[in-house]
């Protein structure tokens, strides 16, 4: 919180016209890195396990970043990774579009757990929901299947179910407000070089 109120204070200390072109950056700097790393924008319309959103996809609100839907995308993409079902990607998507996140965003940060990293993600999970439970560890070899969630879900569900949730609430919530703050920290940092720069 400390480091939030001196990064307020530098924002709101400014006179009016280092205001305005310091929204100016606000709106603009961090864009630029996102974009390099953000799926296209016809890839994920047209991409066919979100075609039964249909229209709910142009909403423009969805495709516009800055630092509120950008933060929304990282939560929800982070929740949605550690939710241990197929189709994902619907999930982050159907997420996104019912709190205006960023949807490209959204639906890429699913794929943080994929074949290689599942495995320790949700055996860290289970782990973690056992410590909680105090209950005694079984077997564990998680496959992203219907057919394993039919049958050693039943087994493990509580534990297992109880980490993926804690875990996907906290590196949500830590991911909203270290965006949040890495963001206003990008705009301040930048406006204070070139001021500055100006000044020399």
């Amino acid at each position: 919180m400390a480091l939030y109120a001196v990064l307020a204070g530098v924002f709101f200390a400014q006179p009016y016209c280092h205001e305005k072109r310091l929204l100016t950056y606000y709106q603009s700097m961090p864009r630029k890195l996102l974009r390099r790393y953000m799926p296209d924008h016809k890839t994920i319309r047209e991409h066919k396990y979100l075609q039964c959103f249909g229209k709910l996809l142009h909403n423009p609100d969805l495709w516009h970043l800055n630092r509120h839907s950008v933060a929304r995308a990282f939560f929800v993409g982070l929740v949605c990774a550690f939710i241990p079902v197929p189709f994902q990607m619907v999930l982050a998507a159907g997420g996104a579009i019912m709190v205006n996140a960023h949807l490209p965003i959204s639906v890429a940060l699913v794929w943080l757990t994929n074949p290689v990293t599942m495995p320790p993600m949700f055996y860290g999970a289970y782990k973690l929901g056992v410590w909680v439970l105090h209950t005694p560890e079984k077997s564990f070899d998680f496959e992203l299947s219907f057919e394993w969630l039919g049958n050693e879900m039943a087994v493990i569900w509580q534990p297992f179910l109880l980490g993926c949730l804690i875990l996907g609430i906290v590196s949500g919530l830590l991911s909203y407000v270290g965006i949040r703050l890495l963001w206003r920290w990008s705009v301040v940092h930048k406006w204070r070089h070139r001021h500055l720069g100006k000044t020399h």
